[in-house]
């Protein structure tokens, strides 16, 4: 199992209306990078979902329940989308500033490559954003 974190603008696509929906397909991304991410990622793998914008937190848990198919959102099927369904939300929800400060978070790819909206976690890293989460 594969650990991923995604993002998204609250303002576009929030945690509650995922919460709501139950199941998403995860579409619109438009970048060579994070495109290479969702192609990688498969069924099971665990999905924490992230507000961009003013929020800048990690919000919940989803796992990935269709691997990447091409995205019915693009005019180029060069692009992907993968179906994710919503698990859980976090306990606390964990800040970018709370992921700088943390010795084993503050060199993830959310810190150092802010722009990117897909990319992966390893299971080191998931474990301490849970930690943070349950405020230990």
């Amino acid at each position: 199992m594969q650990y991923w974190i995604v993002r998204t603008e609250p303002i576009v696509y929030s945690w509650a209306t995922f919460i709501a929906e139950k199941v998403t397909q995860w579409d619109g991304v438009r970048n060579y990078a994070a495109r290479k991410h969702m192609r990688e990622m498969s069924v099971g793998d665990t999905v924490v979902i992230y507000h961009t914008g003013t929020e800048r937190r990690a919000m919940g848990i989803a796992t990935v329940i269709r691997e990447a198919y091409p995205d019915t959102t693009a005019l180029d099927p060069i692009w992907v989308s993968v179906d994710l369904q919503a698990k859980e939300s976090l306990k606390n929800p964990v800040t970018l500033a709370m992921m700088r400060a943390d010795p084993i978070l503050q060199h993830t790819p959310l810190v150092r490559i802010s722009r990117l909206s897909v990319f992966p976690m390893t299971e080191q890293e998931f474990k301490q954003l849970l930690t943070l989460s349950e405020g230990v």
